[in-house]
């Protein structure tokens, strides 16, 4: 995936975590907050769900889609 360039503002002991982090790893810093964001934000666990899966972007679709109908239709016959 592409890259694009921000700003952001951090506490100065995060940031300097962050500089002591990535140097002790070999890392960038970008990389550590980078990964930090997508832990936070639930992408890494998509992401491995997704490598694990042997079903193409349109079968995951159609299968959540009635999944998504499946609920729906459960919901209607309780109310």
């Amino acid at each position: 995936m592409a890259k694009k360039k921000t700003t952001v503002y951090l506490d100065e002991s995060v940031l300097r975590a962050t500089k002591v982090f990535a140097a002790r790893t070999g890392r960038r810093e970008y990389e550590i907050v980078d990964a930090a964001l997508r832990g936070y934000l639930g992408l890494s666990a998509v992401a491995a769900v997704w490598e694990r899966s042997t079903l193409t972007e349109d079968e995951a679709a159609q299968v959540a889609y009635a999944e998504l109908r499946a609920m729906r239709r459960e919901r209607a016959s309780t109310q």
